[in-house]
């Protein structure tokens, strides 16, 4: 299998590049990067090409003879406050990097089979505990309108011939980055407990089974259309925090008012207090197994493997 992913210097895209590497040593994986020669020998085994996240032009040469695409590219909502400039970037970046692979496909000669492409559940926007499906419709909040945003642009490879996945992820957990490390600091100072009323669902998925689910999906011919990479059951953040402590063995009982969070992050603290009761019911409907569908088991693994716990 020859796979291309953009965005793959990230945290999902590395472990998918391992996922693949390890199954089966003559498949090759591509990553586009805007700086190929600074991460060249950063992960073995991967084909590190330069693009710039915006041009076709940039890409057209790599997505010839693939057997699929794993649309990963976009700014990461989490490195800032959303100022109007950071909120255009996170947008364009993702809405340029799909026109553009959309582009390159439409010139390509032999098309890739199947193209992934990322989105979030954060695409609901705030639900409160309403039990959410695939087929549930967009919010209309900031980052429900990047998200359809994002996902449309690379919706014209269907009438190309080309399989479409959507991937919405949750809350992806790595001991190494992302969310949990950031969680775990203030329980290592007693100070640990909910964000704001602590009942907010927090969909979340450890990074394994992402890129398991990931692979399963690049796979499965019957795989289309969305599918909600989340664990089996969302528990609020009160219960999250919860299993949080008992793992490290530390209180949870010291929530984090709403009003705090927002004055730290601004606009961005809707990630924190907003949750979705996203299931990944699809998935599960295909065959997919979670190795880690249960929260502590889980986290348990996660801080483990990092000494953190």
């Amino acid at each position: 299998m020859r796979v291309l992913i953009t965005g793959g210097t990230g945290m999902i895209g590395r472990a998918l590049a391992a996922k693949l590497l390890q199954e089966n040593s003559n498949n090759e994986v591509i990553v586009l990067s805007r700086n190929p020669e600074r991460i060249r020998h950063s992960q073995p085994g991967v084909r590190y090409l330069s693009w710039d996240g915006r041009q076709a032009q940039g890409c057209r040469n790599a997505i010839e003879d693939l057997d699929g695409v794993v649309n990963l590219a976009g700014e990461s909502i989490a490195a800032g406050r959303w100022t109007a400039a950071r909120r255009e970037r996170i947008q364009d970046s993702r809405v340029n990097a799909g026109r553009a692979i959309t582009e390159a496909l439409q010139n390509a000669r032999n098309k890739p089979r199947v193209l992934l492409q990322a989105s979030a559940v954060g695409i609901y926007g705030p639900r409160g505990d309403e039990i959410i499906d695939e087929n549930a419709s967009p919010g209309t909040d900031f980052l429900s309108h990047v998200a359809v945003a994002w996902e449309a642009s690379t919706a014209p490879v269907e009438t190309l011939g080309v399989r479409r996945v959507v991937v919405r992820l949750g809350v992806v957990l790595d001991a190494s980055g992302g969310a949990l490390p950031r969680m775990v600091l203030p329980f290592r100072f007693f100070a640990g407990g909910p964000l704001g009323h602590g009942r907010q669902r927090f969909p979340w998925i450890h990074l394994a089974d992402v890129a398991s689910a990931l692979h399963f999906l690049l796979k499965h011919e019957e795989a289309q259309g969305v599918f909600h990479l989340t664990a089996p059951i969302p528990p609020t953040n009160a219960e999250f925090a919860g299993a949080l402590g008992h793992v490290l063995k530390r209180p949870s009982w010291l929530p984090v008012p709403a009003f705090a969070l927002r004055l730290l992050f601004g606009e961005m603290a809707t990630v924190l207090l907003d949750g979705q009761n996203a299931v990944p019911r699809r998935l599960q409907a295909l065959g997919f197994n979670f190795r880690y569908g249960e929260m502590e088991a889980a986290l348990r693994d996660l801080l483990r493997k990092e000494s953190l716990a």
